[in-house]
């Protein structure tokens, strides 16, 4: 997207989306991803229990909230939510992405995307940290490239921003259709 809108030149896009995945699987494996049928407040409410172990992973919609981290406290949170009659699903992956397990790799990709040429966009692009336009200031930042590791993706709420705009036209690029169903 950011190539797309012109952030980017096609090299550093590529150079960018390559380094993430490489030290995105180098990162500690052994974590969970869990989607829970509930709202980010109520995860949110459950998280200090099992701060430095959980986070959320992404907030797919208003009642589809993934959390991600150590396996066992993921598990756990999710039998209490399972128990109290909502809905689980594990995500199949190979790490705890978006979560503490990111920590030790933020560094080593801020350098990459500091050593990356940034251009004003000439499309917008909505951000999935905050759900809304993100700004010239952000897109040319290194750093705002680097909370996309670790932060929460904002799905719902940039699907949310797009109809408060009377987009009715969505594309889902990838292997399956898993936001299809969401958005």
């Amino acid at each position: 997207a950011a190539h797309v809108a012109g952030v980017l030149s096609l090299d550093d896009a590529c150079k960018l989306v390559a380094t993430r995945g490489r030290l995105m699987q180098s990162a500690p494996s052994g974590g969970a991803m869990i989607a829970i049928e509930a709202t980010e407040t109520e995860i949110r409410n459950t998280l200090p229990t099992h701060h430095g172990h959980l986070d959320i992973a992404a907030i797919n919609t208003p009642h589809s909230t993934v959390i991600t981290g150590d396996h066992d406290a993921a598990h756990q949170l999710a039998t209490t939510w399972r128990n109290n009659g909502r809905r689980t699903k594990q995500l199949n992956v190979s790490h705890a992405f978006h979560s503490p397990h990111m920590d030790a790799i933020l560094n080593d990709f801020r350098t990459t995307a500091a050593e990356l040429t940034y251009h004003a966009p000439t499309i917008p692009i909505i951000s999935n940290l905050t759900g809304e336009p993100a700004t010239t200031e952000q897109l040319t930042d290194p750093h705002y490239w680097v909370q996309h590791l670790r932060h929460t993706v904002r799905f719902n709420d940039a699907i949310q921003h797009l109809r408060n705009q009377n987009v009715t036209t969505f594309l889902e690029l990838g292997p399956d259709s898993v936001l299809t169903a969401m958005t």
